[in-house]
């Protein structure tokens, strides 16, 4: 045995030990691991043939189990499947116990559930599921930290769907590495996996993250599972988000919403009339933007506020999107709507919290600033969506039709965006050029 360096937030090796990884950036997070020198001899046992993929039947037909969520069931491709073996991550005090215990609660209608907590007593978990009511006969509640007793425990039990929160608290004994550390990840994920796939037991696994909100630990634990959803929220509002960033058994890049209450999660099946529900009517700096990761939209808010500085250097605050992004975004209205923002502060923020990473966005947050800076509020029941390019261009984005039918549907009248769609039931404004936000609405 000799030691090895490992970074706990890539996995990434080194000889000796030093201050920063050169992988990912992060600082003093290599540290010292037990490197175990065993020796493996290939000896092939599979039983398994290959086959022409046109004689392969289409596993089309595969049963589906519910979460006792509609919209996370969607999310899913339809719910969970026999033997998957799912990774939730999110912040600390997000809610991933509170979700998972009720997704518990319901599989224990008729099914044996092993929920295992390495972090909260058992008293802790009872309290949890008084309050939520999801209190039943069927769920056996383990706290254990030791991976070869959750083992046996999941022998003894035979459940249909294990939960073990978190993966980076458990250790096995057959490792002298720490628990959390990248040995001890790798080991724990792979064996709660392969027990899952061999017989068949749904797996949620919660994984901790990282301060930048990256799932904690090496990069394998992502792809050893067959699913990845990542909760997300603010502390300051009630909603939550969860994404599903990887799926092997349906379409990544969905989402579900839920809000938290005293008694638990409970979803939001109208999830724009929930982020719209307090935009104020006839206010500049305010646009409505269709919002989409996936096949379902949501309609949020936009909102920006122009002021003039009393610094010598202006202010740029962007919540909910990147700011280097908004950036960019005030230089091309600058010069291309002929505008002098140099002297204004400027602050940018999505209602709710959501964080926004596409560049549809651009033209609704480019709208929101230019109203402000106008004090010309735009037309109620009005979306605005569209990437801009450096040179003022309006491009088109990726699921266009799915965001109209989203505005049709939650009853907006007027759409600025880049396409033309003459056959649309809404009213499409045609934009092409940044510059033509002069003409469109007059102050």
């Amino acid at each position: 045995m000799k030691p090895i360096y490992v970074c706990n937030e890539c996995g990434a090796t080194y000889p000796t030990w030093v201050g920063r990884c050169s992988v990912c950036g992060a600082y003093n997070s290599v540290v010292e691991e037990i490197k175990q020198d065993t020796k493996t001899v290939f000896k092939p046992q599979s039983t398994s043939q290959a086959l022409p993929i046109t004689k392969l039947k289409k596993e089309a037909e595969v049963k589906r189990y519910s979460t006792g969520f509609e919209s996370l069931d969607n999310a899913l491709g339809g719910g969970f499947v026999d033997g998957q073996v799912v990774l939730v991550s999110g912040e600390p005090g997000v809610g991933k116990s509170t979700l998972l215990l009720q997704i518990s609660s319901y599989f224990a209608n008729d099914k044996k559930v092993l929920y295992i907590s390495a972090e909260e007593s058992q008293y802790q978990i009872y309290i949890r599921a008084e309050r939520s009511n999801a209190l039943k006969e069927n769920l056996y509640i383990l706290s254990e930290t030791n991976l070869e007793a959750i083992l046996q425990a999941i022998e003894n039990i035979k459940p249909d769907l294990i939960v073990l929160d978190s993966v980076q608290t458990v250790y096995s004994e057959n490792l002298e590495s720490p628990a959390g550390s990248v040995s001890q990840v790798k080991y724990v994920s792979s064996k709660i996996t392969e027990i899952s796939k061999s017989k068949s037991i749904i797996s949620l696994m919660v994984g901790q993250v990282t301060k930048e909100g990256s799932i904690a630990g090496p990069k394998v634990l992502e792809h050893l599972v067959d699913t990845v959803a990542q909760f997300e929220g603010e502390r300051g509002y009630a909603y939550r988000i969860l994404k599903v960033i990887k799926n092997r058994f349906g379409s990544s890049g969905e989402l579900a919403v839920f809000n938290m209450t005293e008694k638990g999660m409970e979803e939001v099946l109208q999830p724009s009339s929930f982020f719209l529900a307090e935009k104020p009517e006839s206010a500049s700096g305010s646009v409505i933007f269709p919002f989409t990761e996936g096949s379902k939209p949501i309609l949020v808010e936009v909102q920006a506020l122009v002021s003039k500085t009393f610094y010598p250097v202006p202010q740029r605050r962007a919540h909910g999107i990147d700011l280097n992004r908004l950036s960019i975004i005030i230089a091309v209205l600058e010069k291309e709507l002929k505008i002098n923002l140099k002297d204004k502060d400027i602050f940018v923020n999505v209602v709710g919290g959501i964080n926004i990473d596409e560049p549809a966005v651009d033209l609704a947050v480019a709208t929101a600033i230019y109203s402000s800076y106008k004090n010309l509020p735009i037309p109620e029941k009005t979306a605005v969506f569209g990437e801009i390019g450096l040179t003022g261009e309006v491009r088109s984005v990726y699921y266009t039709d799915i965001r109209l039918k989203e505005c049709e549907k939650l009853g907006i009248k007027n759409v600025l965006c880049p396409v033309e769609k003459e056959d649309s039931k809404l009213n499409i404004i045609t934009i092409k050029k940044v510059s033509q936000l002069n003409k469109i609405w007059q102050p």
